[in-house]
């Protein structure tokens, strides 16, 4: 398996509850991938299945750093969610390991059936495994449900972010 931080694979298999099973992601789940970002009050802004190139690019870098994981929700041959987990070494905070979370999607036909909290659970549990203190998302201001999902599972709004657009 590529992509795994530490030096134990990280524990792939069913969600518990539910049909679909958490494993890594694959160049041949690229376009299922991309249709999650583009299925998006905020995706279909800026995301695109006209030009898989770029996506590819990323898959790749992504695939090949050890310290980035592309995780894939699958029922069956369908996938069904998505997240992006990388492990960010610091010296701050006693030199914590943090896990950053990123584009969690999950299909539209699946939402409200907890699928989201699932796959952030095992987020929780990959993240503790790998021996990090903490674990952080970012989340766009104008998505208050988010917001309500992600302190349901026990996140808090501690800070506030920036960013510069190159």
């Amino acid at each position: 398996m590529t992509g795994a931080p530490g030096p134990r694979p990280p524990e792939w298999g069913p969600l518990p509850g539910h049909r679909a099973a958490l494993r890594p992601a694959t160049a041949a789940d690229l376009p299922a991938l991309v249709e999650l970002l583009v299925d998006d009050p905020l995706g279909r802004h800026r995301e695109s299945t006209a030009d898989l190139a770029p996506y590819r690019s990323a898959f790749e870098r992504i695939d090949a750093d050890p310290a980035h994981l592309l995780v894939v929700a699958a029922d069956g041959p369908d996938v069904v969610g998505t997240l992006q987990l990388s492990f960010l070494p610091g010296l701050a905070r006693g030199g914590a390991l943090r896990g950053q979370v990123e584009a969690v999607r999950v299909r539209a036909d699946r939402r409200g059936q907890g699928l989201g909290g699932a796959m952030l659970r095992w987020v929780i549990e990959e993240c503790r495994r790998q021996g990090a203190t903490l674990v952080q998302l970012t989340s766009d201001r104008s998505r208050a449900e988010a917001h309500r999902f992600y302190a349901g599972l026990g996140f808090t709004a501690s800070h506030t972010g920036f960013k510069l657009w190159l």
